[in-house]
């Protein structure tokens, strides 16, 4: 159920990012939609700074149970249709209002036209920090090799 419900919410974020993203830069949709990996960082554990098997388990199995939190967020968008129909006022215990945001976001249409009429040619863009996906792996999976040689390093020594 969960996976079916994250599965969903991700068709329905990549839709929302290409229709952002066509509006931007039409030519970045013309992508692969293959699984992609991004390199590793530049400060990776070497073999002998490798933690436990264990805690590395844990900070993982911590991960995942953040990521049910976010789907429980997702599950408050049902809740919010309903609230944000609602004139302001009292309902029960409740009080429903409205307040001004603080929080402000580039207008990229006028940042489109901006560039246009000063021959700057596109809006410029970069790509985001690639994403930390954590799967639970299946039994059979062979541990990951660095784990390994740092073992056979500390037999050989």
């Amino acid at each position: 159920m969960i996976r079916s419900v994250t599965t969903r919410a991700r068709r329905v974020f990549r839709t929302v990012a290409d229709a952002v993203r066509s509006t931007v830069a039409p030519a970045s949709l013309a992508r692969s939609r293959a699984d992609e990996t991004a390199p590793d960082p530049a400060n990776v554990f070497t073999p002998d700074e490798m933690p436990a098997p264990e805690a590395i388990e844990g900070a993982a199995a911590d991960f995942a149970a953040a990521d049910l939190t976010r789907a429980g967020d997702r599950g408050k968008r049902k809740d919010r249709k309903l609230l944000d129909r609602l004139p302001a006022g009292s309902y029960g215990a409740w009080t429903v209002e409205r307040i001004p945001s603080s929080r402000q976001t580039p207008d990229l249409d006028s940042i489109r036209a901006t560039c246009k009429r000063l021959g700057l040619g596109d809006v410029p863009m970069r790509t985001c920090a690639p994403s930390l996906r954590v799967t639970r792996a299946a039994a059979d999976v062979v541990p990951f090799p660095a784990a390994d040689e740092a073992a056979a390093a500390q037999l050989a020594a």
